[in-house]
């Protein structure tokens, strides 16, 4: 069971936050949406409020999941329905991710994704939460921790890279937006070309392909992505020339570093990664890639879960 609740994030974007489990009902909901395929959920509006908190009782600790480029709340669903037992879950769709707004010539910045959190964290009564970020909202997690620690108490970043990826990269991310063979006629047709034929697939990955086809919305003419890639192009140009290593130095609460074996985080950067971090640990996951919650889910829940524990712990 997930239930929406909308919040608003930097310059009055509207944020599409799902919390997991069954919590306590508000006196303004009704039913609507879907935070997937499967799940029917309520929905809370909590727009135009100053704060406060959709559990007024405050007896979890608070956890909030930020999913990468491209992906979506919806993305966190198997990590979050265990969540739910000792946290309270949300996951947040990211401003042009999801169901939330996607304003044409709104701010893509690092400057917005990282109020956007600090927003949603207040004004859904989180903090302080431990925040789990994969690829962006990773980066996004750190940021905000090292701007607000009083609203972060742990971390984990799950694949993600301090160091500058540069021109070139955003180049080849470019192109390769322009490969997509957009509209897909089906959805299988959309598991099968990111699961087996994309060019940036080396051997077939199903889980990609499911992943993929999670951010696909159906259209008169097929299906397409439920963003925009020139606003997803946008928001990574204003990370990939820069090193972040300066602010992952800040980050004062306890932090693991997960990677992949096979994803994007190279030991050694991930290690160094630690090492910079005042508080930091490492884990790996075996035969997962970048998408390493989705690539291996049991083996992900047993990187973190000891780590989690540990906070509560504490």
């Amino acid at each position: 069971m997930a239930r929406r609740i909308d919040v608003t994030g930097a310059g009055g974007v509207r944020l599409a936050a799902w919390e997991f489990g069954d919590p306590p009902k508000t006196d303004r909901t009704d039913r609507t949406d879907l935070v997937d395929r499967t799940d029917l959920v309520d929905r809370v509006d909590l727009v135009g409020r100053g704060g406060g908190s959709a559990d007024p009782a405050g007896e979890l600790p608070g956890v909030l999941l930020l999913h990468g480029l491209m992906g979506r709340a919806s993305h966190w669903a198997p990590t979050a329905r265990w969540l739910a037992a000792r946290h309270r879950a949300v996951a947040l769709d990211q401003r042009g991710h999801g169901r939330s707004d996607k304003p044409p010539r709104g701010a893509y910045t690092r400057e917005a994704y990282v109020e956007d959190v600090e927003a949603a964290l207040e004004q859904l009564g989180l903090g302080p939460a431990v925040l789990i970020g994969h690829a962006m909202g990773a980066l996004t997690a750190w940021q905000l921790a090292a701007k607000r620690p009083d609203l972060v108490r742990g971390l984990v970043v799950c694949d993600m890279r301090a160091s500058a990826l540069g021109a070139a990269s955003q180049h080849t991310w470019t192109e390769w937006f322009r490969a997509w063979p957009v509209p897909f006629a089906t959805l299988a047709d959309v598991r099968k070309w990111f699961g087996e034929d994309d060019p940036w697939v080396e051997r077939p990955n199903p889980a990609r392909g499911e992943f993929y086809a999670e951010v696909m919305a159906e259209s008169p003419d097929g299906w397409r992505p439920v963003f925009e890639p020139e606003q997803m192009l946008r928001s990574r140009e204003t990370w990939v020339y820069d090193a972040h290593w300066e602010e992952l130095a800040q980050v004062r609460c306890p932090t693991l570093v997960v990677r992949g074996l096979d994803g994007e985080l190279g030991r050694a950067e991930a290690q160094e990664m630690v090492r910079v971090l005042p508080h930091g640990q490492y884990a790996e996951v075996a035969d997962a890639g970048h998408l390493v919650h989705y690539d291996q889910p049991e083996a992900w829940r047993a990187a973190i879960e000891p780590f989690l524990d540990s906070l509560r712990d504490g």
